[in-house]
């Protein structure tokens, strides 16, 4: 089937806490197809992206500390998979909050790291707008005047939408 015939599929979320930020990433770490998703994380300076990300790779299992990539521009972490202790899921972390030009990607090299098996999670990523592939799911982050935040999922591939199903509503 044809991914881009399909329609984005959207869900909005409320969470009024960390607490539930942290539910979320752990219903989305349970989920097989992450390890092949590109997850776009949206939102204004302080709307809790980074955060996000270190619930998640907790709940993925990485130990240790968890920077930002804001000034590496990325952080990679390997982890053995849950189900085969064999293999190796490998994930990055972009933040292209820094790129003044798109086509820094691409002076980067990080097309191959897209072209490869794995976890992409990348925060600002229209600072590299154009030379990114689709992202399987965009989270869109927005503070609410209560400092709690409303999430807008948007699945645009069969992978997002299968991550989509491990969300509660």
């Amino acid at each position: 089937m044809n991914e881009l015939a399909h329609k984005p599929i959207v869900k909005t979320l409320h969470w009024p806490n960390e607490a539930a930020t942290q539910a979320f990433a752990d219903q989305l770490a349970a989920h097989p197809a992450l390890r092949k998703a590109f997850i776009e994380l949206r939102g204004d300076l302080g709307a809790g992206k980074t955060t996000l990300v270190r619930h998640l790779l907790r709940a993925l299992g990485v130990e240790g500390r968890i920077k930002s990539p804001t000034y590496a521009v990325v952080e990679p972490y390997e982890l053995p998979l849950r189900y085969d202790p064999d293999a190796q899921l490998n994930i990055w972390h972009f933040d292209f909050y820094r790129f003044r030009d798109p086509r820094e990607t691409e002076d980067a090299g990080f097309r191959d790291i897209f072209a490869s098996e794995g976890l992409k999670l990348a925060e600002w990523p229209d600072k590299a707008a154009g030379f990114l592939p689709r992202a399987d799911l965009v989270i869109q982050i927005e503070v609410l005047e209560d400092e709690s935040r409303q999430v807008l999922l948007t699945a645009q591939t069969d992978i997002g939408r299968a991550l989509l199903q491990n969300v509660a509503p």
